[in-house]
């Protein structure tokens, strides 16, 4: 409830300043539509830990913008998506003798896949050539996500009571809880030309939500997404209305 309670505050301070920094400076009413696409790494912060590599997995959706003002150098826009993302962790496997499973003669692998329908609602804060040109932005926002599905799978030799100090619950525990939520931001570049806006992004996304649950008598205080995201993104020309 307290990460709840932030997540809330944090999304309603970003979004209520955005709109009341809206019209104090150039006007735009400008809306484009497109696609995206790219790849998530996902770790997952167990506490106590879990020895983990980076799970990669596909991520792709659709985008909105809405840019409604440039305030001096700087154009303001609101930027909405609705994605598909595969998320999850990759687990580095230690043995209960300190060996990595990696390199023994037998190694064990365990992979989760949890897939997700994300919705970010982004601020997005530009500098550089609006039209016909080079600018490099800056997003920031809430992300909400519903866990679609999730599936496991492991090497066929397998020993899951063979761990470094015996931490293996998390092969028995399905996802509890299967909404998901956290605050999202990042850095990008975008081309606009007479095609339309290419832009190319990379994001952090941190989660305030547990997969699983967190009193005290579940196995983990905490078992959050933590992604590096990196995507293409694709938006149609919006006719450049306001080429001021």
């Amino acid at each position: 409830m307290r990460n709840l309670r932030l997540f809330i505050l944090l999304s309603c301070a970003l979004l209520c300043r955005s709109f009341a920094t809206a019209q104090v400076g150039d006007p735009r009413n400008d809306w484009t539509f497109g696609v995206n696409g790219g790849a998530a790494l996902d770790k997952i912060s167990f506490h106590p830990w879990v020895n983990q590599k980076w799970h990669t997995g596909p991520t792709y959706g659709l985008t909105a913008r809405y840019t409604c003002e440039k305030y001096y150098k700087m154009v303001c826009a609101i930027q909405l998506e609705v994605n598909y993302a595969s998320l999850g962790w990759k687990e580095d496997i230690v043995l209960a003798n300190g060996t990595q499973s990696s390199l023994t003669s037998t190694p064990e692998t365990y992979q989760r896949d949890i897939h997700y329908l994300q919705v970010p609602l982004l601020a997005r804060l530009g500098m550089g050539r609006e039209y016909r040109g080079v600018m490099g932005y800056l997003v920031a926002g809430p992300q909400l996500a519903y866990m679609l599905r999730e599936s496991t799978k492991h090497s066929d030799y397998w020993h899951p009571d063979d761990r470094i100090n015996g931490r293996n619950e998390q092969y028995g525990l399905s996802v509890k809880n299967r909404f998901d939520y956290g605050i999202t931001a990042g850095l990008g570049m975008e081309v606009s030309t007479a095609a339309g806006h290419f832009l190319l992004e990379g994001r952090y996304y941190f989660g305030l939500s547990n997969l699983f649950g967190a009193s005290k008598k579940d196995p983990f205080g905490r078992s959050a997404n933590g992604a590096i995201v990196g995507k293409v993104t694709y938006l149609l020309p919006n006719g450049g209305r306001n080429k001021k």
